[in-house]
């Protein structure tokens, strides 16, 4: 493989270009389990028909555990804000059709989203008694078995040059409630620093999906606190503030 071309970097992974492959290489801290369910992953939500680059293998580079996949030639939709935000409003209507889109489908073998929220929330930085009444409101919230990407954001969403977008990084979909999985979106805007824009996505989506802000909204610290295991120091602050917020 040729490794010359950096795509992307991230905490625990780097991703390259390989002509028309996709080599996403992954840091030592992941596991040959967490890597393979990333790879099962998209493989399972590439059969629900959604627009997502194809799995062509998994492999070892130099040690590295390795996912390839095809490489979508375009610009994310994070890019195409940036260069023309006269459009930008556009985009953040298409970014959320494309979000009810993918919690339009279904995907039984996925993890549940409940179970990685309960896990996520033993595994936080919070006391005990936070932790136990975050514990109660998640097990208070509604079932639901729709399919949730877990990380849906501006950049893992290319748009190729003939204008068809598809939909990256699977490695965090389960199934569960379509309202926490856009409330972790709204929290990435946020710590983006993109505030007017979250607000603005907030109202899309609830307008679109028929669903109440005031229920995303309870969503917000639960999904904070789980997310609040993972990220840099400022984005455990940021993420520990929203769910003190909460409770005022």
């Amino acid at each position: 493989m040729n490794l010359d071309r950096v795509i992307a970097v991230r905490n625990t992974k780097t991703v390259y270009r390989d002509g028309d492959k996709c080599v996403k290489v992954f840091g030592e801290s992941f596991s040959k389990a967490d890597v393979l369910n990333a790879a099962l992953n998209q493989a399972r939500i590439e059969e629900t028909g959604l627009s997502i680059p194809k799995i062509l293998e998994v492999t070892m580079d130099d040690g590295k555990w390795t996912i390839v996949s095809e490489y979508i030639r375009g610009k994310t939709m994070a890019q195409l804000m940036a260069e023309q935000p006269e459009r930008s409003g556009e985009y953040l209507e298409q970014f959320t059709d494309l979000q009810l889109g993918i919690h339009s489908k279904t995907c039984p073998m996925l993890y549940k989203l409940k179970d990685r929220l309960h896990r996520k929330i033993c595994m936080s930085a919070l006391d005990a008694t936070v932790r136990y009444d975050l514990h109660t409101r998640l097990d208070g919230m509604p079932k639901y078995c729709r399919i949730c990407h877990g990380d849906f954001n501006a950049s893992n969403v290319v748009v190729s040059e003939y204008g068809k977008p598809y939909i990256l990084d699977w490695s965090h979909a389960t199934q569960g409630d379509s309202s926490a999985d856009a409330a972790k979106t709204y929290l990435i805007f946020l710590m983006n620093g993109e505030r007017d824009r979250a607000e603005k996505y907030m109202k899309l989506f609830c307008c679109k999906s028929s669903v109440s802000e005031k229920y995303v909204r309870k969503w917000i610290p639960i999904v904070a606190a789980a997310q609040s295991v993972s990220g840099n120091e400022s984005e455990r602050k940021f993420l520990l503030s929203q769910v003190k917020e909460s409770d005022n």
